[in-house]
């Protein structure tokens, strides 16, 4: 699997679990709290119970949409993928059905479309009675390749046949997928959009019956790049409603590399001439002009001060020994700390100079490792004090006795390093370690040292392996147990490097205690690392492992940035309005020894204007941290184009706390085209049929907030909102949705930077995943004029549509997992005033009652 694979691609693994096939019947127990389940969404689609993710196959045909979309009938993870079922009259209440495509011994079922072959081009059914054709991906579970293929009802999506013929387009590879098909008129024949996902391409083929397909063009590399493509969408769009002036939409899903991290929606406006896709942005940009402060070309590193030696003795002119090819860098010079592979560290420092302008622009690249705040940068000695454990020797024994194991994942004695078939472990100090990967994640067990006396202030530890919390459904933690209770936890983050971890016991002195370390995890990163476990008075801090450029000011770091895993330079910007007349220095670091451990830097410019990243420039859909696989129907009445996505994010989508589900669908959207300052734009809003749900409408008068946060007398955990607001001096503003319990989710707009952000950092549950919490954030100039704000928000989730007075729009959707009693709503101010006017919010009935 590389380094922008999602699980879903995990075909190794997935194929050696496979279970057999059955449709969901409630038990008794459950019968009476289906659809009512803590975080089930209540107006937005979910599966009654097992794993979901990319909507497929959409259609709407003899008065109904057809929802079909990628299902494992057997689980509540990813695997057996299969085409679920679902069918609405309104495009809000669902109905499930049966699954549509099952995998089989041959093939797993991945995305695709559903068209009614109106002319019976296939003669799968007559003229007369036509039928629906699925075209969709078959993963070949012997040899991972990725084929399109067919299959028919003549029932109307009842019931389904593979077509014997199968498959219908082969070209030999493994990211070959997520056929979009369409009857473009013009030419009377089929095309089929596809997405060669490795290659950031998509591919249009032709065909007069379905079956034969003729290779027409390719679309691509463009736009954003930093993942796998997939899922492409392909429609024409009536612009600012002129059906005489239309343009075509590519939508295009990427994981990872999206504007907020992971999966994401980006699209491109341009014509379609029936072979050909054309973008109207050619993607050429020029950075904004300023003074040059370093651009390397000198050959040397001037008078930039070096340590370490990842970045040698001067600048690269292409890629190292060992190193990919590398791309984007101006000139022929630029920084590199590949230097002696990932395995060397250092830092390249600039001078100190004083800050002139708003900006300083540059071109960054390598490892996708941020900067950590509570890190510290260069080598801190290890803790000292009282070992309990340093596993050097070839048993579980230790100062202060034999520790005793269960199960099979830690042997009969530490692991000397990197286990078979594991990425390369690092960070342990000595030879030894506890590293449960032995045999591979499926092996599970614990290990618990001899009872000990808490008679220092801290337990210093190096961590390293799975995130899987304590009190998860299978963790992979280290546990401090005192009088049989579990006080202390904590867990890897997803890596194979070891870090120094700590808890503070000063509340435990005197205690008896025993460390537990648990693998009881059988799935991806199911195993965790340990070494050096010491009683100490020194509390361990985290040695840096960042790749990135840093700003400092008197030596601390006040802006960061990092690479993407990339080996292609692109721009990146920092804000340097706050610190105009000081003294700043640059500092490039390399801290990390592990994949993709190491930076990539060049061209430092100050600038009046920010320069943008090529995903900064791409047109996204959502820039929220999930919206994925975003598709939209086929043969839509009135020629409305109703788009919906995945409401998840592969970063941590096997993870969110919701059972016997898992996934929700986005509330269907309604596209138009619109021109916003001479360019043409994709507004989305919720499909009109959402009114149908409201009840009780609330109306909050105009109310002016200062320095505050104010309660609006608003409640509900799913509401309808839309409000306007205004900023007087405030710098940010903004509405708090799920509040109580000390939760809240926040939907601001920031005045300093020009951007509406939705921030979750607080919005319940969030420590199922080290990747989940966050702030997302979209540019939306206000110009001193209101922000119009229309929120979603239902029990799992919060969906947000913000648009500026002359009629440019963003949106952002992110899931939240709040307590049940959090359902109030606020106004916020900071820094000043700000003004709500023009609210309305309407409770929203449930669609499984």
């Amino acid at each position: 699997m590389s380094t922008t694979a999602r699980p879903r691609r995990r075909l190794l693994a997935a194929l050696s679990v496979l279970s057999g096939l059955s449709l969901f019947a409630a038990s008794p127990a459950a019968a009476d709290t289906l659809y009512h389940e803590q975080f089930r969404p209540q107006f937005h689609f979910t599966p009654a119970q097992n794993w979901m993710n990319d909507p497929n196959g959409l259609i709407w045909y003899k008065g109904q949409y057809h929802l079909f979309f990628q299902y494992n009938p057997s689980g509540n993870t990813w695997g057996n993928m299969s085409w679920g079922h679902a069918v609405s009259t309104d495009l809000v209440h669902w109905r499930q059905l049966p699954v549509a495509l099952p995998q089989d011994d041959q093939e797993m079922v991945f995305s695709g479309s559903v068209v009614l072959d109106r002319d019976n081009t296939t003669g799968f059914g007559t003229k007369a009675d036509p039928p629906l054709v699925a075209v969709y991906t078959s993963l070949q579970k012997a040899t991972g390749r990725q084929e399109q293929a067919l299959a028919y009802s003549t029932d109307g999506g009842t019931t389904w046949t593979k077509y014997s013929g199968n498959p219908v387009l082969d070209i030999g590879s493994v990211n070959f997928r997520d056929p979009k098909v369409f009857w473009y008129a013009p030419a009377r024949r089929w095309v089929m959009a596809v997405a060669l996902s490795d290659q950031h391409r998509v591919s249009f083929y032709s065909s007069a019956d379905l079956k034969g397909w003729t290779h027409l063009s390719d679309f691509g590399p463009a736009g954003a790049t930093g993942g796998v493509w997939e899922c492409p969408d392909l429609f024409p769009q009536p612009v600012d409603g002129d059906p005489r002036k239309t343009k075509w939409v590519l939508v295009v899903n990427l994981n990872p590399g999206s504007i907020a991290g992971g999966s994401g929606a980006q699209y491109f406006v341009g014509d379609f001439d029936g072979t050909h896709f054309t973008a109207d942005d050619t993607g050429a940009y020029t950075p904004p002009s300023g003074a040059v402060l370093q651009d390397f070309e000198s050959g040397s590193f001037g008078n930039w001060t070096t340590t370490g030696t990842a970045f040698g003795t001067a600048p690269a002119t292409g890629p190292l020994d060992g190193q990919g090819p590398v791309s984007g860098f101006e000139g022929r010079h630029f920084a590199d700390s590949f230097d002696g592979g990932d395995a060397a560290t250092g830092t390249l420092t600039s001078p100190a100079f004083t800050v002139t302008s708003d900006y300083l622009n540059f071109k960054i690249g390598g490892g996708d490792h941020p900067y950590d705040p509570d890190a510290v940068l260069g080598d801190e000695p290890a803790p000292t004090g009282k070992v309990l454990a340093d596993f050097e020797g070839s048993t579980y024994t230790s100062p202060i006795g034999d520790w005793t194991t269960t199960g099979d994942a830690f042997g009969t004695g530490p692991a000397q390093g990197t286990l078979p078939n594991q990425q390369q472990v690092s960070g342990y100090l000595g030879n030894g370690l506890v590293n449960t990967f032995l045999n591979g994640d499926a092996t599970t067990g614990t290990l618990t040292s001899p009872t000990f006396t808490i008679d220092k202030r801290y337990l210093d530890f190096l961590i390293g392996g799975g995130y899987h919390p304590a009190g998860s459904d299978a963790p992979t933690a280290v546990e401090l147990i005192v009088d049989g209770k579990v006080v202390r936890s904590a867990t890897g983050a997803n890596g194979e490097a070891l870090n120094w971890a700590s808890w503070d016991l000063s509340d435990l002195r005197g205690k008896q205690a025993q460390i537990k370390v648990v693998d009881a995890n059988t799935g991806g990163w199911g195993h965790i690392n340990l070494d050096q476990v010491v009683l100490s008075d020194t509390q361990a801090k985290p040695h840096s492992t960042e790749t990135g450029v840093n700003l400092l000011v008197d030596g601390k770091v006040v802006r960061s940035a990092t690479g993407s895993n990339s080996e292609s330079l692109d721009w990146a910007s920092f804000n340097t309005t706050a610190y105009k007349g000081k003294q700043v220095q640059i500092q490039i670091v390399d801290a990390n020894t592990g994949g993709w451990g190491h930076v990539l830097a060049d061209q430092f410019t100050v600038a009046d204007k920010p320069a943008l990243s090529a995903t900064r420039r791409a047109h996204w859909l959502d820039y929220g941290r999930d919206f994925y696989a975003a598709n939209s129907w086929n043969d839509a009445p009135g020629g409305r184009r109703v788009m919906v996505a995945w409401m998840n994010n592969w970063d941590y989508a096997g993870n969110i706390p919701t059972s016997p589900w898992r996934s929700a669908d986005t509330f269907p959207r309604q596209l138009s085209l619109r021109t916003v300052d001479g360019k043409t734009r994709l507004v989305q809003q919720p499909v009109g049929e959402l009114a149908t749900l409201r009840g009780t409408e609330v109306r909050v008068p105009t109310t002016t907030v200062t320095d505050t946060t104010t309660p609006l007398g608003v409640r509900g955990s799913t509401l309808e909102i839309k409000a306007d607001l205004t900023a007087g001096s405030a710098t940010r503003f903004g509405l708090d949705v799920r509040t109580g319990a000390g939760q809240r989710t926040r939907i601001g707009y920031d005045t300093s930077t020009g951007e509406v952000y939705l921030d979750r950092t607080a919005s319940g549950a969030v420590d199922f995943d080290p990747t989940f919490t966050g702030t997302e954030r979209a540019p939306l100039a206000l110009e001193g004029k209101p922000l119009h704000l229309r929120i979603l928000v239902d029990a799992s989730s919060v969906e947000v549509y913000a648009e500026n007075a002359r009629g440019e729009q963003v949106t952002l959707s992110d899931q939240i997992f709040p307590d049940p009693s959090s359902t109030g709503v606020d106004v916020f101010a900071e820094n000043g005033t700000a003004t709500l006017s023009g609210m309305h919010a309407w409770q929203l009935k449930s669609i499984w009652r």
